[in-house]
């Protein structure tokens, strides 16, 4: 049987690429080399799927660091907004949480997968798990046949290639699209790893003092070797036995590793600010104030609550400070030294995990060769990419997904409409 379109890959923009399809009256077959769909979206969003942002299109484009502009064409065919209609006409009810975050409330990323499942079954699309797609065939200046590993052959007239980045191997992302898109005449740019963990070998994380050690709304910053800021991000943070994660660190990441390739450096310096709302003397003003107030009172019982006791006693220590101090002997220097360090709190950061280890894959098919509105390739007529394959990534928080979703369903609806009408 000849099918319309081929989806190669069964994660978000696969499955969304799928549907578009199908719903535009294609024929479609979606393979997959797993023996699951959506395994990836079953472990999105903490295994509660965050499905998308409810962002203002500007704010949204802004939280997609790698290329997000490209996405303006895509967002007009199928944006956040439309995502929540989507899910919702098909009876997942969501709900909004901090900076946007939409979440289904169930809670239950697997509510949101068996609900995509169904909705490409109903659609009629043939479904084949446990199939590797070996290579794509060309002909001329148009697709012809996908390649199974079997070396049997399949032959359509439009194919979307989702098969994703190199991130969370697991779930299937092994880079398979990479070859087939170099074959086509396409570029790949340089991939690297981003929402990814910072690790870092200063002996504080060596020693795993802070191992554990959370810390909320801080900012973190990440400087050049001359101490020039590259980019701050805001949020919560965790000290691990490699170096530093959660959401500000992952968040900082890609500018980590771009900063070291540039500057040839192995390390590059980062700046955690515990009171990103206050300033260095207003800070040292309520540290005196404190002090006047409770004359008498130990340094360790006067900063109770100040900040996370861990943090404090690892200052103390670094500051070479007696706890046991009474309030009214210590120095102005002493204080300001404090204000510092809760300011200006410095980890030498000399890398990142693998891209393996990373949520995200930074790099892919460039965009510049991709039609933004079809997502059509340049190179071979019936060609389409969506998703993580591309030269396109976010910050966590329902932005990759979006992407995802928004270049699945536009690949999907162009391909259907281009084999429908011709």
């Amino acid at each position: 049987m000849k099918y319309d379109v081929i989806v190669i890959g069964g994660g978000p923009s696969g499955l969304m690429a799928s549907i578009a399809a199908a719903k535009h009256g294609a024929k479609v077959l979606l393979l997959d080399k797993g023996n699951k769909l959506g395994r990836k979206l079953a472990i999105s969003g903490g295994g509660r799927c965050n499905v998308t942002n409810r962002m203002e299109i500007q704010d949204l484009i802004a939280h997609i660091p790698g290329n997000g502009r490209f996405m303006h064409s895509p967002f007009s065919v199928f944006n956040n907004e439309d995502i929540i209609l989507f899910f919702e006409g098909l009876g997942i009810k969501l709900k909004e949480e901090d900076r946007g975050r939409m979440f289904p409330v169930t809670d239950k990323a697997a509510t949101v997968v068996a609900t995509l499942l169904q909705q490409v079954q109903e659609l009629g699309v043939a479904i084949r798990t446990n199939t590797s797609v070996k290579t794509i065939h060309y002909n001329n200046e148009t697709v012809s046949e996908v390649e199974l590993q079997d070396g049997s052959r399949l032959a359509t007239a439009s194919i979307v290639v989702a098969t994703g980045g190199k991130s969370v191997p697991h779930t299937g992302s092994t880079g398979d699209g990479y070859p087939w898109a170099e074959k086509a005449g396409h570029t790949i740019t340089e991939l690297y790893p981003t929402e990814v963990p910072i690790t870092s070998n200063d002996a504080f994380i060596r020693n795993k003092t802070l191992q554990g050690l959370s810390l909320r709304d801080i900012e973190l910053t990440v400087l050049d070797p001359k101490g020039k800021k590259i980019k701050t991000h805001d949020g919560d943070m965790i000290f691990t036995h490699f170096g530093i994660s959660g959401p500000a660190a992952l968040r900082c990441s890609q500018y980590v590793v771009k900063a070291l390739k540039k500057h040839k450096t192995k390390t590059i310096k980062l700046e955690i600010d515990l009171f990103p709302k206050m300033s260095e003397e207003s800070l040292f003003q309520e540290l005196l104030a404190k002090a006047k107030s409770e004359p008498k009172k130990a340094l360790k019982n006067l900063l109770k609550g100040f900040a996370t006791e861990r943090f404090l006693l690892f200052v103390y220590e670094e500051l070479q400070l007696d706890q046991q101090a009474i309030a009214n002997t210590i120095s102005h220097d002493v204080w300001r030294s404090v204000v510092t360090m809760c300011k200006h709190f410095s980890v030498e950061a000399n890398g990142t995990l693998s891209i393996e280890k990373a949520f995200v894959t930074g790099g892919g098919v460039s965009i510049k060769e991709i039609e933004p509105k079809t997502m059509q390739s340049k190179k071979k007529k019936g060609l389409f990419f969506c998703g993580e394959v591309l030269d396109i990534h976010g910050y966590t928080g329902g932005y990759n997904i979006t992407v995802a979703f928004s270049t699945g369903y536009t690949a999907g609806k162009s391909a259907a409409e281009q084999v429908v009408h011709t």
